[in-house]
């Protein structure tokens, strides 16, 4: 079969949630051929099992029908987002989705899950998330070392309170990469905000 890659493929966000048109579908199921594994993560996510020889030929098709196609793996993940129930312009979906082209696909120690809400109602479930972002009528929360998994799951912790839109992709980045080159090996990120203190961060994130 040779050699096999992943790559992890999602809908664009928008308004209405993740959202696949019939065309991508089919495109999907098309391009990366009868052999390919597929699978929904979690994180609103497919995962596709295809072959190394065509990955860059299938990622270029994908992006063409609209599809954003990203490394899978050890590497944040492309924002998970509510459906922005409450509109576009109130839920900030702009400054989600520019979030997203900014943190979407870092190589990271560990796996990096990035939740999104357009207001207190937290339909993505953002505070179980690695680094969480809310928005809070006209500002943003940011919250950090979510834990969904295992007897010890836990809420992140707010880090930081009425951030203007211009601060979101400074301050997120900022923490993404503090945590990629200060890690312990494969250290979780709540381990390592544990570690390194909300104290520490809030400093980085002053800079950012």
């Amino acid at each position: 079969m040779g050699d096999r890659t992943k790559l992890a493929i999602n809908a664009p966000i928008q308004v209405g949630g993740s959202l696949f048109t019939p065309e991508q579908l089919s495109t999907i199921g098309t391009v990366v051929g009868v052999d390919a594994k597929i699978e929904m993560t979690t994180f609103k996510q497919l995962y596709a099992d295809v072959s190394t020889d065509r990955r860059d030929a299938i990622k270029e098709e994908l992006e063409r029908q609209g599809l954003e196609v990203y490394p899978a793996g050890f590497a944040t993940k492309s924002l998970i987002a509510c459906n922005f129930c409450k509109g576009a312009e109130e839920a900030s979906l702009q400054a989600a989705q520019t979030l997203n082209k900014a943190i979407a696909g870092i190589e990271t120690p560990m796996p990096l899950k990035i939740g999104y809400a357009g207001c207190a109602l937290g339909t993505s479930e953002p505070l179980l998330k690695d680094i969480a972002v809310v928005k809070m009528r006209d500002t943003f929360d940011v919250y950090v070392g979510g834990e969904p998994k295992g007897l010890k799951s836990a809420f992140a912790t707010q880090l930081l309170t009425g951030l203007t839109e211009d601060r979101l992709v400074p301050v997120v980045t900022a923490i993404i990469h503090y945590y990629k080159t200060h890690a312990k090996g494969k250290e979780k990120f709540r381990k390592f905000v544990e570690r390194v203190t909300l104290e520490q961060l809030q400093l980085l994130a002053g800079k950012g």
